[in-house]
């Protein structure tokens, strides 16, 4: 199982599953869901989430995707990054993590993704 993982606010989640899928803040705006690798992971959290409490990290089964999912960097760099180019059907939803910060306001891969 290869997995990409997605950052989302606690009340995004909720309103996802019941709403039966999720589009994040990015779908409408941008037209695709933003995600990472792993080794991704934490550098795009520590530059875009710094401190922000309520955050979940979606591990996500790539493979049970039903939206396009495209490797691309649209900033103009070499780096690759998983972008879901729909809504994301619950179901590719493996596991669903606590991702609080640091003290300091920083990240770190939670336990449960150091053991896989």
């Amino acid at each position: 199982m290869t997995i990409i993982l997605h950052i989302a606010r606690r009340s995004d989640w909720e309103q996802a599953r019941a709403a039966g899928a999720y589009r994040g803040d990015t779908l409408a705006s941008e037209g695709f869901i933003h995600c990472s690798t792993p080794e991704q992971i934490i550098s795009v959290a520590n530059r875009f989430y710094r401190g922000q409490p309520d955050l979940m990290l979606l591990v996500i089964d790539r493979a049970r995707v039903q939206a396009a999912v495209r490797d691309e960097n649209l900033e103009g760099g070499t780096t690759l990054f998983p972008h879901i180019y729909g809504p994301l059907n619950l179901d590719a939803v493996v596991d669903v993590l606590d991702f609080p910060s640091q003290l300091d306001g920083s990240f770190k891969l939670p336990e449960a993704l150091l053991r896989e």
